[in-house]
This record gives C-alpha cells, structure tokens and sequence, in this order.
C-alpha cells in the first residue's frame, strides 16, 4: 500500500531536505522515527479525521503520519469559519478532531474524539504499519456560503508514484498557497513524493518577508495564483527569490502579468497550469501567452482528456475528484465520466482563452459580461497592477459594469487627481478599442487595494 509515510521511508529523502516553516524546520528524515501526536497515533487507526491544525507546519507533519492510517482525512485550512466545522464534521462522518492549539470551542461538536498535535516532534520506536487507503477530504474555496467536501485519494492528488530523488533533483519548492487547499497541496506532495524541500508560507506574514525566507532558503521552484503573483510584485520584494520555475494557477493568468513575471525573472520557466478541487491537474502551458492552444484538446496530457461543452472545459482523467461527500451533494463527475469546471472558453485564432465562471457573468441589458474578461484588458495598461470589475445595478440596463483599479507603484503617496483622471481615461479608452460597448466600463475607481481572499484569490461579489 503507498502512502506518504512509506514514500519517504523507502525512496528517501535528499540530504538536508526539510519542511520550512514560519518559526522553524523539521528534516524529512528525522519522520521515519517522530510522532507529531505523541504516541497517540492508534487512537486514530481507522478513523475518520478532521485535521484542523492551525500552523501550517504541524499540519505538513500530520498528513504524513496520519496517511495509510485513518480511514479518511478532512483537511482544513485554518480560515475555515467556526459556525462551518459543525456540519463538516457531520458531512464527514468525523470520529475524530486533531489541533494544535486551544481547543475549538464549538458546542455542536459535541463529544468527538480530540487529540493534539505539535511540529514538536516527539520521538517514538513504535513499529508503524498501514492498514488503510486513506481518502482525502478537501474543502472547496468559495468565498461566501459553507464549502464542499470533495473526495480525492492520493493516486488522484499526486499521479504516478514516487521515484527515488537524484542529484538532479536538488531543488527548493515554495508555495503562496495554504497546503490544506488543492494549489498548495499539489506543491506539498512534489516536495514529499520528491524526497526536498518546501517552504511554507502563512497567511498572516507579510509577503515581503515571506520572500526573504523563500530566498534565505534557496528557492528554485515557486507557485501561487495571479493574485498572489500581483501582490508580490507590488510588494517591491519579488526580486529577493530568484527562481528557475515559477508557476500560476487558481485565477486566469493573463497576459500582462505573464509578461511582468517574465521581465522580473528572465530566466525562469514561466509556467500557469489549469486544475481545480474537482477536476485536478488537467494542463501546464509554457510558451508564455494567455490561453491555450486548441490542440491541447487533441492531445492532452496523459491520463486526461479534454472537451468544451456548452462553452465550459469539461475534464475526464485519472486526477479527478471522486464525488462531493453529503447525502443530497451534487453530482460532481457526469454520465460520461467528465467534470464539467465550470470555466468558460472563447476560441480565438486557433488559441482558447479563459474568460470567467458560468456563474460570474454580468447581465447588461441581456448581453453577457465575463468580469476576468474585461479586467484582462484593463491589466495590460503599462500603470496597473490589478484590477476587479463587477456590476452596480441600474434602473434601465440591469446592471452596469464598473471596475477598480490597482495602480503599480511602491506604495509611496496617492497620486494626484489629475493623474488618477489620466489613468481611468486611458483605461476607459482601451477599453472601448478592445471590448463591445456593453462590456466598457462606465466608471473606473484608483483604490490602493483590492479584497483577497485567505486562498489567494480577488473576492468576486457573489463568488
């Protein structure tokens, strides 16, 4: 039975490789023979367990021990609201509760099991054996409403099996994204089934300092979604890491800010990959432009296809989630095998181009607004770093669109009015070039920044 724990124990890992986190590090190595529960691991055999560690570190360590032992394992990331944790609880059929801090003092958990745990590790000579094809539990990251609980196994998370790590393979990879969401996680099992290291990230450190630790720490590989990337550029610390990958995934990755990674890291591979919860890994796309090339759809990555159904990308493989755990959960895989993603697609000279959700579109007057469309426009404008468009109601048309804008700049005074009226102007301009007059802003905001959600992304009204 493959698991994690066995992974290392018999592939190994490189010399030297550990996890780093924000107040300390753990050497892979030393987990062949440490417990973050201390001793307590048998408690957990066969159990459905919520892991809801708040450190990210203690967190890294608790999938690996908890893998090919407990039954199920509901991972959580640590901005998941207490009022939620009830009914995960009981959508999972949890037999357990594994922490790291204070207990979660919500009543309606009533009695469950609680053990603790800690990145201290506790050594221990218990013979460690598996009994169990641990299914993984992931959350859904919508921003409003209570998630979804999306059933993986490891084989879909990671693919292929470990190889045993060679000196090629001396790598450091890092991650803007929590592990307990499906873009970190994905990080988390390269650096684990590869036998190096990662740097973990927290949400509550400054991204300037983050990147001084990525970088103290020789990072080689990195990811995060677009606005992660946007946020680190406009930090004015992106240059403390020098990269040879660099990679984007979570958000539509357009061309302004593919161009922008590639001027701060000119020689990186500049990679932004499709996947989501439900679909998995689907594509990686390298050549450096938006979109992708319609051939992808006849010759997609292995063990994936592809399709576009009713404009939305539409994914059958050996990646995809399972199903949606709950006795009235929707259907995640269709009659045909294929999960349909939800993101819809505009073919344009033989290149398809993402253009927002199916269920984010602004209704003009009964014509179709995608909101990532028109901000992809805006984001080309040499002064702006970000953007997020959205409707305001109007009495005659429905709604209208409107947007706000990032400007770049390293955080010094507000620009003068004159400058901000210059901006929005140009803006309004590009707009009217590009873009069907139903989809051109009637109002362009300069804010000094925008709403990101605790997984990465810009918080979309209604998301």
């Amino acid at each position: 039975m493959n698991s994690l724990w066995t992974s290392l124990t018999t592939v190994g890992a490189l010399p030297g490789s550990c996890f780093y986190g924000v107040d300390g590090s753990v050497a892979l190595a030393d987990l062949a023979r440490a417990s973050t529960l201390g001793g307590r691991l048998e408690e957990l055999r066969g159990a459905s367990v919520v892991v809801a560690a708040q450190d990210q570190l203690t967190a890294a360590l608790l999938l690996i021990e908890l893998d090919g032992v407990a039954r199920r394992m509901v991972l959580c990331p640590p901005d998941l609201p207490a009022q939620h944790l009830p009914e995960v609880v009981r959508t999972a059929g949890a037999d357990a509760l594994v922490q790291d801090s204070a207990p979660i003092a919500v009543e309606a958990l009533g009695a469950l099991h609680r053990v603790a745990a800690s990145a201290a590790l506790t050594k221990t000579d218990t013979p460690r054996w598996q009994s169990h094809e641990t299914e993984w539990v992931l959350l859904t990251s919508g921003t409003t409403g209570a998630p979804k609980l999306v059933a993986h196994t490891l084989t879909s998370l990671a693919g292929p099996g470990p190889r045993a790590p060679t000196a090629l393979d001396t790598c450091v990879w890092s991650t803007f994204y929590d592990i307990r969401r499906y873009g970190g996680l994905q990080i988390y099992l390269r650096a684990v089934l590869g036998g190096v290291s990662l740097v973990l990230s927290s949400p509550k450190e400054p991204v300037a300092q983050f990147l001084d630790r990525a970088g103290a720490a020789g990072v080689t590989h990195i990811s995060g979604t677009p606005t992660h990337w946007r946020r680190a550029l406009m930090s004015g610390a992106a240059q403390r890491i020098a990269p040879r990958y660099v990679r984007l995934s979570g958000e539509i990755a357009d061309q302004g800010l593919l161009d922008s990674l590639r001027s701060v890291y000119p020689n990186a591979r500049i990679v932004h990959a499709f996947a989501s919860t439900e679909a998995g890994v689907a594509f990686d796309v390298e050549d450096g432009k938006a979109g992708f090339p319609a051939s992808l759809l006849e010759q997609p990555a292995a063990g994936v296809e592809l399709k576009v159904q009713d404009g939305t990308l539409r994914i059958r493989g050996v990646r995809n989630a399972s199903r949606y755990l709950g006795e009235a959960a929707p259907t995640l895989v269709q009659s045909d095998g294929f999960v349909d993603t939800g993101d819809m697609l505009e073919l344009r000279s033989g290149r398809y181009y993402f253009v927002g959700r199916k269920g984010g579109v602004i209704n003009v007057g009964g014509l179709k607004v995608h909101p990532e469309e028109v901000e992809a426009v805006i984001n080309t404008h040499p002064r702006v770093r970000m953007s997020l468009v959205k409707a305001r109601k109007n009495p005659i048309t429905g709604a209208i669109v409107v947007a706000e804008v990032v400007m770049k700049g390293d955080g010094g005074p507000a620009p003068e009015a004159s400058v901000t009226q210059t901006l929005t102007q140009e803006i309004i301009d590009s707009c009217r070039r590009a873009l069907p007059a139903h989809k051109v802003p009637t109002m362009v905001r300069i804010v000094p920044a925008l709403e990101v959600s605790d997984s990465g992304k810009l918080v979309r009204p209604g998301a």
